[in-house]
């Protein structure tokens, strides 16, 4: 780059830019491209310890090594290795740059040199004495930033800036400034010259645009009054949607250096990195942190009584999409999901992805807890359409909790806390329904949270037990099979299998329960009757396990307990992702011998279909349909059809819950294979299962069986 000058000045610029090197604080000399000396300063001379004449203008680079090296500078290293190392660096330095060295010199004092080439000039370079500097660390950034306000005479005289740079003297004329500067300000030629007011270039930049407001005038004095405080000043403008900051740095014969740099680019990467720091990578939904600034802010009218609802939203069964069908498939579910979120809100709503499947919603300003109970509706019916990706139907759902503030919270912490409460509500409703926060939602999740924290060491406890209920064949007349249902004893009771199970399953204990369970299971009934099966149940949760057929192999194995006498009882959840794996693995257990039964048949939606994707060993009917066998002609017409679909499938049919006799013999006239209920025996300790299948036959009678 090239300083614009005028020959008329070039007298007067050579003089001005003389006595700015001649007092920098620094060494300064100017090498030609043939390594003669061109110029320097007094404090070149003194960092080597020159005398006044001992260096002359034209002098060569090895001459006044040679003199260097006598002088005792430059360490051990010999004037001709000096010579042939520094030429070499200087040599190598030719395109412009800025390139720094050092090196300790007499008295053991470290020099820090920089050059930087000039093909008009040669190599320009500075001398700087760092010693004390590094010595003083905490000194050293000071004194650097100092020295690059200083330098700015001399990176002007080089053009060696990549900012735009303007000198002007102390009756605010231009002295001398760069191509970057004319070229972010678009300005003339005739406002480059030398000599020209600060008054003129400030009329044009205003022209362009350049002002926060106000006459050309007030622009005008705005500046001037920067300028006559004399103090350095950061300044930002805009001109023609650009972003230019401007730094002013007064000098002390009264001008001033000022540095201009557009920075547009840089603004805008700052605002995009605010943006993601407060919203949602995926959904551009506000994240956690924005959304609890919001509900900050919303404090204050709670205080006042003003209403403000939140609704924590979770996406039901999200989690076996990504299970199932991967990450890519749920990422663009929960973009889908939060589009149509969006859909239901007004433009006062906040609505923010706080991770994973789950978001919450501000609504303000809110009339009653039944606004809120719109949007809740309007949410589960706008998620409870399908949802459409790469051809692929997905159904999933929403569950809503709503905490409506200041009654149930004025505070961002307690309504956040009490919307969460409503949420786990609403799924442990079923799911795809909205709940409102109610007192002692927190002290069930406190026994939940107890129910979890004990589970995890329930087996270390032994505080996991199992009792065995008998399946009755009825061709058979006796037992031929028991089911092991577990039990937990903990805190002086006995928890119920529906309250700990779901946690269970939902936290992942299910897994290594689920293992003593069936290896507990197979021990006990290798010392049963030989022909007697034992029927084990298995969670969904289970199948994730990829070596789940190991699993079964090992426990049978440690039991020597034939495949042929297990039997697993599965549900149809399992089967509802129609995952190739879980298909796989019931075949290997089938062609082990060991028997598949679908238990709870007839509650699902689409049962009979699971029947087409693998051939069961045997379904049990739903005990719910036995209660009402003898009042309702629909519970014996669908245990009619399901039994006889299980006869033309050549699967075996159990009947649940069993309890009196007219039940058992409704049962029976329909062919069913084997029953099960209180009508025989309710689930008893092994001890009392081991007595019990000493019986050949049995005569059923309620509360148990005796032997006919």
């Amino acid at each position: 780059m090239s300083v614009r000058t005028e020959d008329t000045g070039h007298l007067a610029e050579t003089l001005l830019l003389d006595a700015a090197l001649e007092n920098i604080p620094y060494g300064f000399c100017v090498w030609s491209p043939q390594f003669r000396l061109v110029m320097w300063n007094k404090h070149y001379r003194d960092i080597y310890g020159f005398a006044p004449d001992a260096i002359q203008r034209g002098m060569s680079l090895e001459e006044v090594i040679q003199l260097s090296s006598r002088l005792g500078n430059h360490g051990a290293v010999g004037p001709a290795e000096f010579y042939e190392n520094y030429t070499e660096q200087l040599l190598a330095n030719r395109g412009g740059a800025r390139a720094k060295s050092r090196e300790v010199v007499h008295g053991g004092r470290t020099i820090e040199t920089a050059h930087v080439f000039s093909p008009a000039i040669g190599w320009v370079i500075t001398h700087e004495d760092i010693t004390d500097e590094i010595v003083r660390s905490e000194s050293v950034q000071k004194r650097k930033l100092e020295l690059e306000r200083q330098n700015i005479r001399l990176d002007a005289a080089v053009n060696n800036i990549s900012q735009g740079l303007c000198m002007m003297d102390a009756r605010g004329r231009l002295v001398i400034c760069n191509e970057p500067y004319a070229r972010i300000y678009d300005l003339p030629a005739r406002l480059l010259k030398p000599g020209t007011q600060l008054e003129d270039i400030l009329s044009h930049l205003f022209d362009q645009g350049m002002s926060a407001g106000g006459t050309r005038e007030e622009y005008i004095t705005w500046r001037r009054e920067m300028i006559a405080r004399r103090e350095y000043g950061k300044n930002i403008h805009e001109l023609n949607n650009r972003t230019i900051m401007m730094q002013h740095h007064p000098m002390k014969d009264g001008g001033w250096v000022s540095t201009h740099e557009d920075i547009t680019e840089q603004r805008q990467n700052e605002a995009r990195i605010r943006h993601l720091a407060r919203h949602d990578a995926l959904t551009d939904l506000p994240n956690r942190i924005e959304f609890l600034e919001q509900m900050s802010r919303t404090e204050s009218s709670l205080s006042r009584g003003e209403l403000a609802a939140v609704l924590y939203i979770d996406l039901d069964h999200f989690k076996a999409v990504n299970d199932t069908l991967g990450h890519a498939v749920g990422d663009e579910v929960i973009k889908q999901a939060s589009a149509r979120l969006w859909g239901t809100t007004r433009e006062t709503d906040v609505l923010a992805r706080l991770g994973g499947d789950e978001f919450a919603l501000l609504m303000r300003p809110v009339e009653d807890a039944a606004d809120a109970a719109r949007l809740a509706d309007r949410i589960i019916k706008a998620m409870s359409a399908p949802f459409l990706i790469g051809g692929q139907q997905i159904d999933i759902g929403a569950s809503v909790g709503i905490a409506v503030g200041p009654s149930d919270g004025e505070k961002t912490d307690t309504l956040m806390k009490n919307a969460d409460l409503a949420l786990y509500k609403a799924k442990s409703d079923g799911r795809s329904t909205y709940h409102f926060f109610e007192s002692g939602m927190d002290a069930a999740l406190q026994q939940r949270r107890s129910i979890e924290a004990g589970l995890r060491v329930a087996l270390q406890r032994n505080e996991l037990r199992l009792v065995f209920q008998p399946l009755l064949g009825m061709s058979e007349n006796r037992v031929t099979c028991v089911e092991a249902l577990l039990r937990w004893d903990h805190d002086n009771r006995t928890i119920s299998p529906a309250e700990f199970i779901p946690i269970a399953e939902e936290t992942g204990l299910i897994v290594p329960i689920g293992e003593w369970v069936l290896r507990e299971a197979c021990k006990t009934a290798a010392t049963w009757p030989g022909d007697v099966r034992i029927a084990v149940n298995l969670s969904p949760i289970q199948f994730k396990n990829r070596d789940l057929v190991g699993l079964v192999k090992s426990a049978l194995a440690d039991a020597k307990l034939a495949p042929t006498r297990l039997e697993l009882e599965i549900t149809e959840s399992l089967l509802l992702a129609d995952s190739d794996s879980t298909i796989r693995a019931l075949h290997e257990l089938r062609a082990m011998g060991v028997r598949i039964s679908m238990d709870d048949f007839g509650t699902g939606y689409s049962s009979l279909s699971y029947l087409r994707s693998f051939p069961f060993d045997k379904i049990k009917i739903d005990r719910s349909f036995m209660r009402d066998l003898t009042k309702r002609g629909d519970s014996l017409a669908i245990i009619k059809a399901v039994i006889g679909l299980g006869q033309s499938l050549g699967m075996a049919t159990t009947a649940e819950g069993v309890e009196t006799e007219e039940q058992l013999e409704m049962v029976r006239s329909q062919g069913c294979s084997e029953v099960q209920g209180f009508l025989f025996s309710p689930p008893v300790p092994a001890a009392a299962m081991a007595t019990l299948l000493q019986i050949d036959h049995v005569t059923p009678h309620r509360g148990g069986m005796r032997a006919s």
